[in-house]
């Protein structure tokens, strides 16, 4: 009997793109799928749109506003697959996604996890970009997050396929988190696994550039979240192995969140920057084009991240000539 797949969608006010993403998972042309949404507190009419599927076999859970990460945890609860196909609400997949990754793994090492290419659209899924990226490719665990962590490549939620026996090896999601909570949890799957499979032909439509996503958020508390992930994949790192290598990686990791962090949080990120050169210092620097690259070279990194982002400022509204009160 071919292997049961639960595929898990985590759902907050999604009602304008979560029509499109069941339907997306009701067409796997892999014969034994379980969907399970769990609506994480929706205002909309996400949970509606929702119930609606039930008759087409979706199960449908609802709870109190609690996180994506507490959403993912509760419908980790009442799985029953083989293999586990985490999905955010505003994404799509392929139809023979799983189905061609079930076949790599198949015939794979016994712990592998499959990854496949993903490209990014805004409204039409035909207009997806597919930009090959360096961990694009077959990798074992330390090489796939050395990668990573030096910003050659990321996998969003969807573009994986995890056995179930990694999911309960690595533990729940991190319910602290909501910036990076799946760069988190899938270095512990990872870090559990006997290395990445990558399907060519497994494709994933990763949805960007919507209002209020949680990626796009530079709030104190996102930026709080960011660190936390980010000590939290170093100390997974290190714990698995110290050595030159892992050192560098996290290095890599913390001088890349230092360049993200400044300069809307500039303590964060000359924190980011010590634990970089506490761990033997990154050779990486801040991304941006001609001009960033010049000014930097003049001024500084700093002062030119602040004036890139004077220049890029929305100009401010004109006053009011009459006070109100």
């Amino acid at each position: 009997m071919p292997p049961l797949v639960s595929i898990l969608i985590p759902s907050h006010n999604a009602a304008p793109w979560l029509a499109a993403t069941l339907d997306s998972a009701l067409a796997q042309t892999h014969p034994r799928i379980e969907v399970i949404l769990v609506d994480d507190g929706s205002r909309d009419k996400s949970l509606s749109i929702a119930r609606s599927y039930e008759a087409r076999g979706i199960r449908v859970f609802a709870q109190p506003n609690s996180g994506a990460s507490a959403a993912r945890n509760h419908a980790l609860r009442v799985a029953r697959g083989d293999f586990i196909q985490f999905f955010d609400a505003d994404d799509l997949i392929a139809p023979d996604k799983i189905a061609r990754q079930l076949a790599n793994l198949a015939a794979a090492a016994p712990g592998s996890i499959a990854a496949g290419p993903w490209g990014r659209f805004e409204h039409d899924p035909a207009s997806a970009l597919f930009f090959p990226e360096e961990n694009w490719r077959d990798a074992a665990p330390l090489d796939w997050l050395a990668l990573n962590f030096a910003g050659h490549g990321m996998m969003p939620p969807a573009a994986w396929l995890v056995p179930r026996t990694l999911a309960e090896a690595a533990g729940p999601w991190d319910e602290r988190l909501t910036l990076n909570d799946d760069g988190e949890y899938f270095c512990r799957v990872l870090l559990r696994s006997a290395g990445v499979r990558f399907c060519a032909d497994a494709r994933t439509f990763y949805r960007s550039n919507l209002a209020g996503s949680l990626s796009r958020r530079r709030s104190d508390a996102a930026w709080q979240s960011a660190w936390l992930s980010h000590e939290l994949c170093a100390n997974h790192l290190l714990e698995h192995e110290r050595s030159p290598r892992t050192q560098r990686a996290c290095a890599d990791l913390f001088q890349r969140l230092a360049y993200e962090m400044f300069p809307d949080c500039p303590e964060l990120a000359a924190a980011a920057e010590a634990r970089a050169r506490s761990l033997g210092g990154s050779p990486l620097r801040a991304a941006g084009g001609r001009s960033f690259r010049v000014a930097s070279h003049i001024i500084g990194w700093k002062h030119a991240r602040r004036l890139q982002r004077w220049l890029h400022a929305p100009t401010a509204p004109t006053a009011p000539t009459v006070h109100e009160t």
